[in-house]
C-alpha cells in the first residue's frame, strides 16, 4: 500500500503563489515507476484533474484552466512530486489531491479511475 501525504496548502491572496508537495511512502525504485497527478475538488464540484507527470519527469500535461500558471515537477530521489501554483485566482480555491498511477506512462491527463493511490488532500484558499 502506498501512502501519499500532501502539504503546502493554505490561504493566499489573488495573484499569489503556493507550492504543494506530495511525498510517497514507498521505495524509491517503486516511486520512479509511477506517474503522478494532481487533482482538485471545490465544494459541490466533482474532482477534476489539474496536471500529470510521467515516471521520469520529462512529460507533463495540464488542464487548460491552469496552463501557464501551474507547473508540476518531481524529485525521484525524494519520492516527492510538486505543484507550483502562480497567479492564483479565487476559482482555484479547492482541496488539492495528489495521486499515483502505477503504469507510469502518460499521453494526456489521466482519468480519475486510472490512479491507484490517493492522498488525503490539502486545502488551498484564494481570497482577498
Amino acid at each position: 500500500q502506498v501512502q501519499l501525504v500532501e502539504s503546502g496548502g493554505g490561504a493566499v491572496q489573488p495573484g499569489g503563489s503556493l507550492r504543494l508537495s506530495c511525498i510517497a511512502s514507498v521505495s524509491v525504485r517503486a516511486f520512479n515507476s509511477y506517474a503522478m497527478g494532481w487533482f482538485r475538488q471545490a465544494p459541490g464540484q466533482e474532482r477534476e484533474p489539474v496536471a500529470v507527470i510521467n515516471w521520469s519527469g520529462d512529460t507533463s500535461y495540464y488542464a487548460d484552466f491552469v496552463k501557464g500558471r501551474f507547473s508540476i515537477s518531481r524529485d525521484n530521489a525524494k519520492n516527492t512530486v510538486y505543484l507550483q501554483m502562480n497567479s492564483l485566482k479565487p476559482e482555484d480555491t479547492a482541496v488539492y489531491y495528489c495521486a499515483a498511477d502505477s503504469y507510469g506512462v502518460v499521453d494526456g491527463l489521466l482519468p480519475i479511475n486510472q490512479y491507484d493511490f490517493w492522498g488525503q488532500g490539502t486545502q488551498v484558499t484564494v481570497s482577498s
